[in-house]
């Protein structure tokens, strides 16, 4: 009987030992995709791969980050489809590239960091319960929509009449009109709305709006806005108007102020959903998560440049003043 036990004790050492051996070859490390459109900050590359090893996660350690740019829905969908050939045990996707890589795979996990609607744009069932293979987080905050509105009346009081560029195509884009409007009215504001879809869409906007008479101009968060938010900012600083992002890109480029979510923050807390996959979870039961830290951007040159002259009360709510 003793010899049996041992003889037991013996067999089971050496499978586990095996094992043990076998989990440790190279090859096979846990392999992800990172599906990110052109021209992102790197900023948020950087947030991401902080956010993998705070939580003991080391590329080419014990775990395999595929990085895949694109500048284009074409591009950006034959590039997920190279990571489902490399049977990636999930996708994170940025913006617009969320979007190819569902175009690819129903099965394959897809953690987005989205800036629509996931609901409208056909990612998810609901917040709480997604339902599909696709979980993240979304930085479309209804309720940040009617503060931008009113932060720009704040630092420019006078503002009366706004004009609103944002793209159709945004998923979510009407929800955030009507939440501008209902500010709009509480704050005896009128919206001159323009919607665009493309460059050429942007500059015809430019001319109607040089037509109106309006005072400022509000840009949406979107792709198409922020893709031009260079042209954007320049168009009105030329014309003279305080201008409204939902991103701190576009005052960077030369716009005067945004507020919105703090993304980096946003990239630094997906990797914990990557985490949960890579132990088993399915994404159709890890919630979609809304944004938690929101940052007051302001340039002061651009402020200057026009002529405004910012409350000190603001500028001291701020987290970055660009001067």
């Amino acid at each position: 009987m003793t010899k049996k036990i041992i003889g037991w004790l013996l067999i089971t050492f050496l499978l586990t030992t095996g094992q043990a051996t076998q989990a440790q070859q190279p090859g096979k490390l846990a392999k992800i995709g990172y599906l990110n459109v052109a021209g992102s900050p790197a900023a948020n590359v950087e947030a991401f791969q902080q956010g993998l090893r705070d939580l003991g996660y080391a590329d080419g350690k014990n775990i395999a980050v595929e990085y895949r740019t694109g500048d284009s829905f074409a591009r950006l969908a034959e590039l997920a489809r190279e990571l489902v050939q490399q049977k990636v045990g999930a996708i994170v996707a940025t913006g617009p590239a969320a979007t190819a890589a569902k175009s690819v795979t129903g099965t394959i996990p897809i953690l987005f960091m989205f800036s629509g609607d996931p609901i409208e744009a056909g990612f998810i069932d609901s917040l709480a319960r997604p339902g599909r293979n696709m979980t993240g987080i979304t930085w479309l905050a209804f309720e940040l929509v009617g503060k931008r509105l009113e932060l720009l009346k704040e630092a420019v009081p006078k503002v009366s009449r706004v004009a609103v560029l944002a793209s159709p195509a945004h998923a979510g884009e009407q929800r955030e009109l009507q939440e501008t409007q209902s500010t709009a009215r509480a704050l005896g504001i009128t919206l001159h709305y323009h919607q665009v879809r493309n460059g050429a869409e942007v500059n015809a906007a430019f001319e109607k709006i040089v037509k109106e008479t309006v005072n400022a101009l509000l840009a949406f968060p979107d792709p198409v806005t922020n893709a031009h938010r260079k042209q954007i900012a320049e168009f009105a600083a030329m014309r003279r108007l305080p201008s409204m992002f939902g991103r701190k890109e576009p005052v960077e480029a030369g716009g005067m102020i945004s507020y919105g979510p703090k993304l980096e923050d946003v990239y630094r807390r997906i990797p914990a959903h990557v985490d949960k996959i890579l132990r088993g979870a399915r994404p159709a039961d890890v919630p979609t998560e809304l944004p938690t830290k929101f940052e007051l951007y302001v340039n002061l040159v651009a402020a200057k440049q026009i002529g405004v002259t910012m409350p000190p009360n603001f500028l001291v709510r701020a987290d970055r003043v660009i001067r």
